[in-house]
């Protein structure tokens, strides 16, 4: 009989004992678990548990896509990303893509694709990235966030890879999506593209 996955990584796996939460913050929390190694030891894990996020990469009619500009404290930078953004209590993928996009940059999108998942930092966070992609883009009015400060632009994909080869690129996510665009553009992957109604902001539903 076949093994299941749990068994043939039974050898590599930990088992938790016990959780004390070190931080809550606005959205992050810090945690430390105590946990049974595959030798029965135990050891200490600290890590952020985060609430999932998104990333959108939205094609414009041209073949350029759609990029932002932000300063990312931890960084003390500017930063060239794909638009993304973390999940509400409850959200859905799909709804939260179509809100963080519309409400950064001010498009919106007739046809949607699931691409894949990300997990950035799996050292130290169990964050999970959805990777939507959207076309069919109309642009409307930005709804920022309070505090929220960000430039939107245009690129080629060609100018995207330069940028990522070049080390102007250098945010995790943002490789990735490089990384899918290409391969998506050049027939290599495929995603099935439906057509989706479009979602409300929060600024709109709230009024």
């Amino acid at each position: 009989m076949p093994q299941t996955p749990a068994a043939v990584d039974a050898h590599l796996s930990e088992t938790l004992v016990s959780r004390t939460k070190l931080l809550q913050g606005h959205f992050l929390h810090v945690v430390r678990d105590t946990v049974r190694l595959p030798s029965g030891q135990e050891a200490t894990r600290e890590f952020v548990l985060h609430p999932g996020a998104v990333m959108v990469i939205a094609l414009l009619d041209d073949g350029r896509v759609v990029l932002e500009r932000q300063f990312r404290h931890p960084m003390q930078q500017v930063m060239i990303e794909f638009p993304a953004g973390k999940l509400d209590a409850g959200e859905a993928s799909l709804l939260c893509a179509k809100r963080e996009l519309l409400e950064e940059t001010g498009y919106s999108a007739s046809e949607w694709a699931f691409a894949g998942r990300l997990a950035p930092t799996i050292g130290y966070s169990n964050e999970i990235i959805d990777i939507w992609f959207a076309r069919g883009l109309s642009l409307g009015e930005r709804h920022l966030d309070d505090g929220e400060f960000l430039d939107v632009f245009a690129a080629s994909p060609a100018e995207l890879q330069f940028w990522c080869r070049s080390g102007e690129v250098i945010d995790g996510k943002t490789l990735v999506g490089a990384l899918w665009l290409q391969n998506v553009l050049h027939g290599d992957w495929v995603l099935d593209w439906s057509h989706a109604p479009p979602v409300l902001s929060h600024l709109t539903c709230t009024g």
